[in-house]
Protein backbone atom coordinates (compact mmCIF):
# COMPACT_ATOMS: atom_id res chain seq x y z
CA UNK A 1 0.00 0.00 0.00
CA UNK A 2 1.29 3.29 -0.95
CA UNK A 3 1.32 5.98 1.81
CA UNK A 4 0.21 9.30 0.30
CA UNK A 5 2.55 12.04 0.44
CA UNK A 6 1.67 15.00 2.58
CA UNK A 7 3.08 18.45 1.77
CA UNK A 8 4.66 20.02 4.48
CA UNK A 9 3.36 23.31 6.13
CA UNK A 10 5.29 27.00 7.41
CA UNK A 11 4.27 27.81 10.16
CA UNK A 12 4.82 31.00 12.45
CA UNK A 13 3.23 32.20 15.60
CA UNK A 14 2.00 36.08 15.47
CA UNK A 15 0.22 37.84 18.58
CA UNK A 16 -2.60 41.04 18.45
CA UNK A 17 -3.29 43.30 21.14
CA UNK A 18 -6.36 45.84 21.39
CA UNK A 19 -9.98 45.67 21.47
CA UNK A 20 -10.03 42.43 19.17
CA UNK A 21 -13.64 41.26 20.01
CA UNK A 22 -15.52 45.29 19.81
CA UNK A 23 -13.83 46.38 16.71
CA UNK A 24 -14.37 42.17 14.92
CA UNK A 25 -10.64 42.26 14.40
CA UNK A 26 -10.47 39.06 15.58
CA UNK A 27 -12.34 37.76 13.09
CA UNK A 28 -11.06 39.40 10.55
CA UNK A 29 -7.70 37.99 11.42
CA UNK A 30 -9.27 34.49 10.99
CA UNK A 31 -10.88 35.04 8.03
CA UNK A 32 -7.67 36.65 6.19
CA UNK A 33 -5.57 32.69 7.30
CA UNK A 34 -8.54 30.87 5.59
CA UNK A 35 -8.02 33.30 2.62
CA UNK A 36 -4.51 32.37 2.06
CA UNK A 37 -4.95 28.81 1.89
CA UNK A 38 -3.75 28.64 5.90
CA UNK A 39 -5.02 27.07 8.85
CA UNK A 40 -4.73 28.40 12.18
CA UNK A 41 -4.52 27.38 16.32
CA UNK A 42 -5.28 29.60 18.89
CA UNK A 43 -2.65 29.41 21.66
CA UNK A 44 -3.79 31.98 23.79
CA UNK A 45 -6.70 34.61 24.25
CA UNK A 46 -7.39 37.15 26.96
CA UNK A 47 -10.26 38.80 26.77
CA UNK A 48 -10.24 42.22 27.70
CA UNK A 49 -12.77 43.22 30.67
CA UNK A 50 -12.94 47.05 30.61
CA UNK A 51 -12.55 49.99 28.12
CA UNK A 52 -8.95 50.46 29.49
CA UNK A 53 -8.22 46.60 29.59
CA UNK A 54 -7.22 45.07 26.10
CA UNK A 55 -7.77 41.86 25.17
CA UNK A 56 -4.53 39.67 23.79
CA UNK A 57 -4.46 36.89 20.90
CA UNK A 58 -1.56 34.47 20.77
CA UNK A 59 -1.98 32.60 17.22
CA UNK A 60 -0.42 30.12 15.66
CA UNK A 61 -0.74 30.31 12.17
CA UNK A 62 0.31 27.75 8.79
CA UNK A 63 0.21 27.76 4.75
CA UNK A 64 1.10 25.24 2.22
CA UNK A 65 4.24 27.65 0.71
CA UNK A 66 6.44 30.14 2.14
CA UNK A 67 4.99 32.60 -0.35
CA UNK A 68 1.54 32.34 0.79
CA UNK A 69 2.90 32.17 4.54
CA UNK A 70 4.52 36.04 3.09
CA UNK A 71 1.18 37.34 2.34
CA UNK A 72 -0.34 35.96 4.52
CA UNK A 73 2.09 38.00 6.97
CA UNK A 74 1.13 41.07 5.24
CA UNK A 75 -2.22 41.09 5.74
CA UNK A 76 -2.07 40.22 8.93
CA UNK A 77 0.02 42.57 9.60
CA UNK A 78 -2.28 45.33 8.89
CA UNK A 79 -4.61 43.94 11.36
CA UNK A 80 -2.86 44.22 14.19
CA UNK A 81 -0.39 41.01 14.05
CA UNK A 82 3.27 40.92 14.72
CA UNK A 83 5.62 37.80 14.12
CA UNK A 84 6.73 37.10 18.01
CA UNK A 85 10.68 35.96 16.65
CA UNK A 86 11.85 38.83 18.14
CA UNK A 87 13.95 40.14 14.81
CA UNK A 88 14.32 43.93 13.67
CA UNK A 89 12.80 45.58 10.67
CA UNK A 90 15.19 45.06 7.41
CA UNK A 91 16.46 48.28 6.13
CA UNK A 92 18.33 49.03 2.54
CA UNK A 93 19.67 52.21 1.05
CA UNK A 94 17.55 53.71 -1.52
CA UNK A 95 19.86 54.64 -5.14
CA UNK A 96 18.04 56.69 -6.74
CA UNK A 97 15.28 59.52 -6.19
CA UNK A 98 11.59 57.95 -5.79
CA UNK A 99 12.82 54.25 -6.71
CA UNK A 100 12.42 52.54 -3.81
CA UNK A 101 13.62 48.45 -3.89
CA UNK A 102 10.53 46.40 -5.10
CA UNK A 103 9.99 44.32 -1.68
CA UNK A 104 9.36 47.79 0.13
CA UNK A 105 6.87 48.20 2.62
CA UNK A 106 3.59 49.91 2.20
CA UNK A 107 2.20 51.80 5.23
CA UNK A 108 -1.74 51.96 6.29
CA UNK A 109 -2.84 54.80 8.67
CA UNK A 110 -2.93 53.08 11.46
CA UNK A 111 -0.20 53.55 14.24
CA UNK A 112 3.07 51.28 13.21
CA UNK A 113 6.16 51.28 15.19
CA UNK A 114 9.39 49.76 13.75
CA UNK A 115 11.58 47.79 15.80
CA UNK A 116 15.50 48.74 15.30
CA UNK A 117 18.41 47.78 17.89
CA UNK A 118 16.03 45.60 19.68
CA UNK A 119 13.72 48.42 20.65
CA UNK A 120 10.31 49.45 19.28
CA UNK A 121 10.06 53.32 17.70
CA UNK A 122 6.44 55.02 16.23
CA UNK A 123 6.78 55.97 13.03
CA UNK A 124 5.86 59.66 12.92
CA UNK A 125 3.80 61.96 10.49
CA UNK A 126 1.64 58.45 9.88
CA UNK A 127 -0.25 58.44 6.86
CA UNK A 128 -1.21 55.30 4.15
CA UNK A 129 0.67 54.34 1.33
CA UNK A 130 3.74 55.72 2.43
CA UNK A 131 6.92 54.38 2.97
CA UNK A 132 8.90 54.70 5.92
CA UNK A 133 12.72 56.34 6.00
CA UNK A 134 14.52 56.36 8.76
CA UNK A 135 15.77 59.78 9.69
CA UNK A 136 17.74 60.95 12.57
CA UNK A 137 16.43 58.96 15.16
CA UNK A 138 13.44 57.73 14.54
CA UNK A 139 11.13 56.18 11.46
CA UNK A 140 9.05 58.78 9.24
CA UNK A 141 6.32 57.63 6.74
CA UNK A 142 7.19 59.75 3.66
CA UNK A 143 5.83 59.66 0.18
CA UNK A 144 7.29 57.91 -2.97
CA UNK A 145 8.19 61.05 -4.61
CA UNK A 146 9.52 62.08 -2.18
CA UNK A 147 12.29 59.40 -1.46
CA UNK A 148 15.85 60.40 -1.94
CA UNK A 149 19.00 58.77 -2.82
CA UNK A 150 20.57 57.52 0.11
CA UNK A 151 17.46 57.33 2.59
CA UNK A 152 17.30 54.03 4.68
CA UNK A 153 14.10 52.73 4.41
CA UNK A 154 12.06 49.59 5.67
CA UNK A 155 11.77 46.72 3.55
CA UNK A 156 9.71 43.24 4.07
CA UNK A 157 7.55 42.47 6.98
CA UNK A 158 9.28 41.99 9.72
CA UNK A 159 9.91 44.21 12.86
CA UNK A 160 7.28 45.88 11.87
CA UNK A 161 3.80 46.46 14.38
CA UNK A 162 0.50 47.89 13.56
CA UNK A 163 -2.18 48.94 15.71
CA UNK A 164 -5.63 48.91 14.20
CA UNK A 165 -7.86 51.86 15.54
CA UNK A 166 -10.26 50.03 17.88
CA UNK A 167 -14.03 50.86 18.02
CA UNK A 168 -15.00 53.11 21.00
CA UNK A 169 -17.75 51.90 23.15
CA UNK A 170 -20.02 54.51 22.82
CA UNK A 171 -17.81 57.48 23.40
CA UNK A 172 -19.65 60.62 23.22
CA UNK A 173 -22.42 58.18 22.68
CA UNK A 174 -21.39 57.93 18.91
CA UNK A 175 -21.93 54.32 18.40
CA UNK A 176 -25.14 54.55 16.85
CA UNK A 177 -23.72 55.80 14.01
CA UNK A 178 -22.22 52.87 13.01
CA UNK A 179 -25.59 51.82 11.11
CA UNK A 180 -26.13 55.24 9.35
CA UNK A 181 -28.91 57.25 9.82
CA UNK A 182 -32.37 57.14 9.00
CA UNK A 183 -34.49 59.42 11.12
CA UNK A 184 -34.75 63.21 11.52
CA UNK A 185 -34.41 62.49 15.43
CA UNK A 186 -31.49 60.47 14.61
CA UNK A 187 -30.00 62.90 12.94
CA UNK A 188 -30.48 65.70 15.10
CA UNK A 189 -29.13 63.72 17.77
CA UNK A 190 -25.95 62.56 15.31
CA UNK A 191 -26.10 66.57 15.36
CA UNK A 192 -25.80 67.14 18.82
CA UNK A 193 -23.05 64.86 19.52
CA UNK A 194 -20.82 66.06 16.65
CA UNK A 195 -21.01 69.47 18.62
CA UNK A 196 -19.74 67.85 21.36
CA UNK A 197 -16.75 66.22 19.36
CA UNK A 198 -16.31 69.85 18.16
CA UNK A 199 -15.67 71.44 21.84
CA UNK A 200 -13.85 68.43 23.09
CA UNK A 201 -11.34 69.34 20.52
CA UNK A 202 -11.18 72.92 21.38
CA UNK A 203 -10.86 72.13 24.96
CA UNK A 204 -8.04 69.55 24.04
CA UNK A 205 -6.19 72.42 21.85
CA UNK A 206 -6.68 70.80 18.37
CA UNK A 207 -7.67 72.19 15.28
CA UNK A 208 -11.49 71.24 13.70
CA UNK A 209 -10.95 71.12 9.82
CA UNK A 210 -13.80 71.31 7.43
CA UNK A 211 -13.16 69.80 4.15
CA UNK A 212 -16.53 70.73 1.92
CA UNK A 213 -17.71 70.88 -1.46
CA UNK A 214 -19.44 73.27 -3.59
CA UNK A 215 -23.05 71.36 -3.08
CA UNK A 216 -22.63 73.58 1.05
CA UNK A 217 -23.46 76.39 -0.97
CA UNK A 218 -26.41 75.26 -3.44
CA UNK A 219 -28.37 73.43 -0.38
CA UNK A 220 -28.44 76.82 1.37
CA UNK A 221 -25.76 75.54 3.99
CA UNK A 222 -23.04 78.55 3.41
CA UNK A 223 -25.06 80.70 5.98
CA UNK A 224 -24.30 78.50 8.35
CA UNK A 225 -20.66 77.39 7.37
CA UNK A 226 -19.92 81.16 7.81
CA UNK A 227 -21.56 81.29 11.15
CA UNK A 228 -19.56 78.52 12.64
CA UNK A 229 -15.86 80.12 11.08
CA UNK A 230 -16.96 83.24 12.54
CA UNK A 231 -17.79 81.93 16.09
CA UNK A 232 -14.06 80.23 16.13
CA UNK A 233 -15.14 76.57 15.52
CA UNK A 234 -13.28 75.87 12.34
CA UNK A 235 -9.49 76.53 11.98
CA UNK A 236 -8.83 75.43 9.08
CA UNK A 237 -11.44 75.21 5.51
CA UNK A 238 -10.03 72.38 2.58
CA UNK A 239 -11.75 72.36 -0.77
CA UNK A 240 -11.90 72.61 -4.35
CA UNK A 241 -12.00 75.37 -6.94
CA UNK A 242 -16.00 74.90 -6.88
CA UNK A 243 -16.60 75.71 -3.46
CA UNK A 244 -14.97 78.87 -4.12
CA UNK A 245 -16.57 80.05 -7.13
CA UNK A 246 -19.73 79.15 -6.00
CA UNK A 247 -19.24 80.87 -2.46
CA UNK A 248 -18.44 83.81 -4.64
CA UNK A 249 -21.26 83.76 -6.84
CA UNK A 250 -23.64 83.34 -3.89
CA UNK A 251 -22.10 86.21 -2.29
CA UNK A 252 -21.73 88.71 -4.88
CA UNK A 253 -24.83 87.77 -7.05
CA UNK A 254 -26.89 86.10 -5.13
CA UNK A 255 -27.33 83.01 -7.23
CA UNK A 256 -25.56 79.28 -6.83
CA UNK A 257 -25.38 77.22 -10.40
CA UNK A 258 -27.56 80.55 -11.96
CA UNK A 259 -29.88 79.60 -9.41
CA UNK A 260 -31.76 82.65 -7.20
CA UNK A 261 -31.38 81.52 -3.54
CA UNK A 262 -33.87 84.37 -2.82
CA UNK A 263 -37.18 81.83 -4.36
CA UNK A 264 -35.10 78.83 -5.76
CA UNK A 265 -35.68 80.17 -9.77
CA UNK A 266 -33.68 79.94 -12.48
CA UNK A 267 -31.85 83.26 -12.95
CA UNK A 268 -32.33 84.32 -17.48
CA UNK A 269 -28.45 83.74 -18.29
CA UNK A 270 -27.60 82.88 -14.58
CA UNK A 271 -25.56 80.20 -16.69
CA UNK A 272 -22.43 83.22 -16.93
CA UNK A 273 -23.19 83.83 -13.30
CA UNK A 274 -19.91 82.12 -11.76
CA UNK A 275 -18.16 82.86 -14.46
CA UNK A 276 -18.93 86.50 -13.56
CA UNK A 277 -18.06 85.98 -10.03
CA UNK A 278 -14.48 84.17 -11.29
CA UNK A 279 -14.22 87.40 -13.56
CA UNK A 280 -14.71 89.89 -10.31
CA UNK A 281 -12.36 88.30 -7.83
CA UNK A 282 -9.81 88.54 -10.79
CA UNK A 283 -10.22 92.32 -10.92
CA UNK A 284 -9.68 92.18 -7.60
CA UNK A 285 -6.45 90.28 -7.26
CA UNK A 286 -7.29 87.64 -4.92
CA UNK A 287 -10.37 86.49 -2.48
CA UNK A 288 -8.45 88.65 0.11
CA UNK A 289 -8.26 91.64 -2.08
CA UNK A 290 -11.91 91.28 -2.85
CA UNK A 291 -12.97 91.57 0.93
CA UNK A 292 -9.95 93.95 1.50
CA UNK A 293 -11.76 96.40 -1.76
CA UNK A 294 -15.47 95.73 -0.39
CA UNK A 295 -16.43 93.76 -3.89
CA UNK A 296 -16.95 90.64 -1.80
CA UNK A 297 -18.97 91.40 1.36
CA UNK A 298 -20.49 87.94 3.24
CA UNK A 299 -19.99 83.77 2.25
CA UNK A 300 -17.67 81.21 3.72
CA UNK A 301 -14.41 82.74 2.09
CA UNK A 302 -15.37 86.00 3.66
CA UNK A 303 -15.54 85.17 6.82
CA UNK A 304 -12.46 83.19 6.37
CA UNK A 305 -10.52 86.29 5.28
CA UNK A 306 -12.00 88.15 8.06
CA UNK A 307 -11.21 86.09 10.96
CA UNK A 308 -7.94 84.47 9.64
CA UNK A 309 -8.92 81.19 9.21
CA UNK A 310 -6.67 79.48 6.47
CA UNK A 311 -8.36 77.64 3.23
CA UNK A 312 -7.29 75.36 0.62
CA UNK A 313 -8.92 75.40 -2.80
CA UNK A 314 -7.10 72.32 -4.98
CA UNK A 315 -7.63 72.86 -8.54
CA UNK A 316 -8.82 69.84 -10.72
CA UNK A 317 -9.17 69.22 -14.77
CA UNK A 318 -12.60 70.36 -15.01
CA UNK A 319 -12.25 73.95 -13.39
CA UNK A 320 -13.40 77.09 -14.62
CA UNK A 321 -11.07 80.07 -14.01
CA UNK A 322 -10.04 78.79 -11.79
CA UNK A 323 -9.85 81.58 -9.07
CA UNK A 324 -6.18 82.98 -8.39
CA UNK A 325 -6.38 81.62 -5.36
CA UNK A 326 -6.67 77.92 -6.27
CA UNK A 327 -3.32 75.59 -6.43
CA UNK A 328 -3.41 73.90 -9.43
CA UNK A 329 -0.57 71.57 -8.93
CA UNK A 330 -1.30 68.45 -7.63
CA UNK A 331 1.49 68.10 -5.34
CA UNK A 332 1.74 71.38 -4.31
CA UNK A 333 -2.28 71.35 -3.09
CA UNK A 334 -1.91 67.79 -1.59
CA UNK A 335 1.06 69.37 0.39
CA UNK A 336 -1.08 72.44 1.44
CA UNK A 337 -3.79 70.20 3.14
CA UNK A 338 -1.08 67.93 4.89
CA UNK A 339 0.00 71.05 6.60
CA UNK A 340 -3.45 72.12 7.89
CA UNK A 341 -4.07 68.29 8.91
CA UNK A 342 -1.41 67.33 10.91
CA UNK A 343 -2.86 68.85 14.11
CA UNK A 344 -6.53 68.28 13.50
CA UNK A 345 -8.31 67.04 16.65
CA UNK A 346 -11.78 66.57 14.26
CA UNK A 347 -12.43 66.96 10.27
CA UNK A 348 -15.57 67.51 8.95
CA UNK A 349 -16.44 66.12 5.67
CA UNK A 350 -19.61 67.87 3.99
CA UNK A 351 -20.62 66.45 0.70
CA UNK A 352 -17.31 65.67 -1.20
CA UNK A 353 -16.32 62.75 -2.36
CA UNK A 354 -13.73 63.22 -4.00
CA UNK A 355 -11.92 65.39 -1.36
CA UNK A 356 -13.17 63.17 1.53
CA UNK A 357 -11.43 60.39 0.16
CA UNK A 358 -8.49 62.32 -0.48
CA UNK A 359 -8.35 63.79 3.66
CA UNK A 360 -9.04 60.09 4.35
CA UNK A 361 -6.13 59.04 3.24
CA UNK A 362 -4.08 61.64 4.36
CA UNK A 363 -5.25 61.08 7.90
CA UNK A 364 -3.71 58.66 10.12
CA UNK A 365 -6.43 56.44 11.65
CA UNK A 366 -7.19 57.84 15.59
CA UNK A 367 -8.15 61.49 14.01
CA UNK A 368 -12.47 61.46 14.32
CA UNK A 369 -14.04 62.06 11.53
CA UNK A 370 -17.41 62.81 10.58
CA UNK A 371 -18.97 62.60 7.02
CA UNK A 372 -22.09 64.08 6.01
CA UNK A 373 -24.10 63.44 2.77
CA UNK A 374 -27.28 62.28 1.18
CA UNK A 375 -25.41 59.68 -0.48
CA UNK A 376 -24.27 56.91 1.53
CA UNK A 377 -22.03 55.23 -0.78
CA UNK A 378 -19.76 58.37 0.51
CA UNK A 379 -19.01 57.45 3.96
CA UNK A 380 -18.86 53.66 2.67
CA UNK A 381 -16.10 54.63 0.21
CA UNK A 382 -14.43 56.48 3.00
CA UNK A 383 -14.76 53.75 5.33
CA UNK A 384 -13.31 51.32 2.43
CA UNK A 385 -10.44 53.11 1.85
CA UNK A 386 -8.79 52.77 5.46
CA UNK A 387 -10.40 55.46 7.13
CA UNK A 388 -11.96 53.21 10.20
CA UNK A 389 -12.82 56.20 12.24
CA UNK A 390 -14.85 57.65 9.56
CA UNK A 391 -18.46 58.26 10.82
CA UNK A 392 -21.73 59.13 8.29
CA UNK A 393 -23.98 60.98 8.76
CA UNK A 394 -26.87 60.61 5.83
CA UNK A 395 -28.61 63.80 5.13
CA UNK A 396 -28.77 66.97 3.49
CA UNK A 397 -25.67 68.82 4.36
CA UNK A 398 -27.60 71.91 4.46
CA UNK A 399 -29.61 71.36 7.06
CA UNK A 400 -26.87 69.29 8.92
CA UNK A 401 -25.02 72.86 8.90
CA UNK A 402 -28.38 74.73 9.90
CA UNK A 403 -28.72 72.68 12.57
CA UNK A 404 -25.01 72.40 14.02
CA UNK A 405 -24.43 76.04 13.96
CA UNK A 406 -27.76 76.19 15.91
CA UNK A 407 -26.75 73.34 18.18
CA UNK A 408 -23.14 75.16 19.10
CA UNK A 409 -25.15 78.63 19.20
CA UNK A 410 -26.82 77.56 22.25
CA UNK A 411 -23.80 75.94 23.82
CA UNK A 412 -22.13 79.63 23.58
CA UNK A 413 -25.60 81.57 24.49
Amino acid sequence: MTKKHVKPSLQEIVEAEGHLIDSHIMEQIFDTVVEYHGRFEVEHFHIGKTNADPSRLRLRVEAPTGDELERMIGALLGLGCTPVDGSDAEFRVVDRDRCAPEDFYSTTNHRTLVRRGGEWHVVENQRMDAIIVWAGDKPWARRLRDLKAGDEIVVGMRGIRVIPESKERDRLAFAFMSNGISSERQVETAVRQTAALVRHAQENGQKVVVVAGPVVVHTGGAKSLASLIRKGCVQALLAGNALGVHDAEAAMIGTSLGVRLSDGRQEEHGHRNHMRAINLIYHAGSVAQAVQQGRLKKGILYECVTHNVPFVLAGSLRDDGPLPDTITDMNDAQEAYVQHLRTAGLVLCLGSMLHSIAVGNMLPSWVKTVCVDINPAVATKLSDRGTGQALGVVTDVGMFLELLDKSLSEVKS
